[in-house]
C-alpha cells in the first residue's frame, strides 16, 4: 500500500473547529486597527532571497540555519518570507509610497516560513499580523504602537497574562561601540560561554545577550551595559517613549538584554511576552529600524513596527478560558422542509429572510431525510432555533418555530412576520 499523504511537518490544517476562534482574533485586531488609521497591504510570501540576506543579515540564525531557499525555473534564488518587515520595505521602495516624507501606516497579515523545530505554538509555516509605519521619527509613534496592543490585549482579557519589556539599542554608531565592548569582555571569558555563544561571538555578538544557557547567562552578569554606551539622541528618545508610557499607565520592565533577532532594530525594542504557555514566552515583539530603508536602496526613511504571533495568541485564548461563547455556535436558525414543494417554498422563504437580516446565520437543509434525522441535524448544527415547514404549513404559509436550546413550546409564525420575530428571538438568545 502506498503511504498516506500527510501535511509536513511544523506545517499544519487549521480546521473548521479551530476557525471560528482565528476569525474572531484576526477581526478584533482588523478593527483595532482600522480605527488608529493603518491601512492593510498585502505582499508575496515568496521573495528573491537576497532581500532577506541584505535586510535581516547573513550572519542571523535565520538567514543562516531558518530560511526555506529554493532556485526556481529561471535560476534565481526565492525565499519563502521568514517575516513581513523586509518584503513590506521592499513593497513601499517600489510603489513610491514613502517617497517625499509621505507618512505610511500599514498593517499585513499571512504566512511566514522558518525551518526550525515545531514546538506548542511555535511552528515552519506561522501565521503572523504586522504592522509597519513610516516617516515618523519621533517616540510618540512607538508609544502608540505598544498602547494600541496594550488596548487589544484589554479587548481580549488578556493584559493579566502579559508583560511588556523595553530596551533601547541607539543609532548604529553607539551601537557598533557597544559591540566593541562586549566582544572585548566576552574574548576574556571565551571558556565560559556555551558553544553557540562562542560562534555568536564572532558573527553577531549582541545575540550572545538572548542566551538561555545559565553559564552564559552567569557571565553576562557582568558586561557592560548597552544603557551606559547610548548616545544623547537615543537617550532622549527612550526617555520619551518611557514618559508616555507612565502617562498611559501601561507597566513595564527595563530588559537590558533585549536585543532582537534581526539585524535592521535600533533605538526601541519591545517585547510582550507571557508565562501561560509554558515556559516563559514571545507573543508580540517589535522595534525602530530607522536604517532599514537607505540599507535597502532607498532615502533615509525613520520606521518602526512589530509582529505579533496568531497561533500563540489563540492558544492563550484558549488556555486562558478568553474564548467567546458565542462562537460555539456557527448557526443560528436551521429550516427543515418536508417535501419537494416545501423545499421550494423553504428556498425562496430563506432568502427573503437573508434580505431582511443580513447578519442572521441561517441553515437550509439539504439532502432532504425525515423529520427525525433533519432535527437531528439541526441539533448537531448548535442552532438555537428550528423552522419546520412542511404542507400543512405551507398551505397555511406559517412555519413552526421551535427552540433548540431551552424552554418554550413551538409555535407558529406566519411568513410576513418571521423576519421580525427572528430578529428578537436571536438577539434574546
Amino acid at each position: 500500500m502506498s503511504k498516506s499523504l500527510q501535511a509536513i511537518r511544523g506545517m499544519n490544517d487549521i480546521l473548521p473547529e479551530q476557525t471560528p476562534l482565528w476569525r474572531y482574533f484576526e477581526g478584533t485586531v482588523a478593527r483595532l486597527l482600522d480605527n488608529y488609521g493603518y491601512r492593510q497591504i498585502r505582499m508575496p510570501i515568496v521573495e528573491f532571497t537576497e532581500l532577506f540576506k541584505r535586510s535581516i543579515g547573513e550572519v542571523t540564525d535565520i538567514v543562516e540555519k531558518e530560511m526555506y531557499t529554493f532556485d526556481d525555473r529561471n535560476g534565481d534564488s526565492l525565499t519563502l518570507r521568514p517575516e513581513g518587515t523586509a518584503a513590506c520595505v521592499r513593497a513601499v521602495l517600489e510603489h513610491g509610497i514613502t517617497g517625499g516624507g509621505q507618512v505610511q501606516k500599514l498593517w499585513y497579515i499571512g504566512p511566514m516560513f522558518r525551518h526550525e523545530r515545531p514546538q506548542k505554538g511555535r511552528y515552519r509555516q506561522f501565521h503572523q499580523i504586522g504592522l509597519e509605519v513610516f516617516n515618523l521619527e519621533g517616540p510618540d509613534i512607538d508609544a502608540e504602537l505598544i498602547v494600541m496592543t496594550w488596548r487589544l490585549w484589554g479587548e481580549l482579557g488578556l493584559r493579566d497574562a502579559v508583560k511588556l519589556e523595553l530596551n533601547s539599542l541607539g543609532t548604529s554608531e553607539s551601537r557598533g561601540r557597544y559591540r566593541e565592548a562586549l566582544v572585548e569582555f566576552l574574548s576574556a571569558h571565551l571558556d565560559n560561554l556555551d558553544e553557540d555563544s562562542q560562534r555568536r561571538l564572532k558573527t553577531n555578538p549582541l545575540r550572545v545577550l538572548d542566551t538561555k544557557n545559565a553559564e552564559t547567562q552567569a557571565v553576562l552578569v557582568d558586561a557592560p551595559k548597552m544603557a551606559d554606551y547610548l548616545d544623547d539622541e537615543s537617550r532622549a528618545h527612550f526617555e520619551g517613549l518611557k514618559a508616555r508610557l507612565d502617562a498611559v499607565g501601561i507597566p513595564y520592565v527595563i530588559n537590558p538584554k533585549l536585543v532582537r533577532g534581526l539585524d535592521y532594530y535600533s533605538k526601541t525594542v519591545f517585547e510582550w511576552v507571557t508565562d501561560k504557555l509554558g515556559a516563559q514566552g514571545t507573543v508580540c515583539a517589535g522595534g525602530r529600524y530607522d536604517g532599514l530603508v537607505e540599507q535597502m536602496g532607498g532615502k533615509p526613511t525613520p520606521g518602526v513596527g512589530f509582529a505579533m504571533g496568531i497561533e500563540r495568541l489563540v492558544l492563550m485564548l484558549e488556555a486562558l478560558d478568553k474564548v467567546p461563547q458565542e462562537l460555539s455556535r456557527q448557526v443560528d436558525v436551521y429550516l427543515c422542509a418536508f417535501g419537494e414543494a416545501a423545499e421550494l417554498a423553504a428556498l425562496a422563504l430563506s432568502e427573503r429572510i437573508r434580505d431582511q437580516l443580513p447578519n442572521l446565520r441561517l441553515q437550509i437543509n439539504a439532502g432532504a431525510g425525515s423529520f427525525k434525522s433533519q432535527f437531528k441535524k439541526a441539533d448537531k448544527s448548535g442552532a438555537l432555533y428550528a423552522l419546520i415547514l412542511g404542507d400543512d404549513e405551507l398551505a397555511q404559509q406559517v412555519v413552526g418555530f421551535k427552540p433548540l436550546r431551552g424552554q418554550g413550546e413551538q409555535q407558529s409564525i406566519a411568513w410576513d412576520a418571521l423576519a421580525a420575530h427572528l430578529a428578537t428571538c436571536v438577539v434574546q438568545g
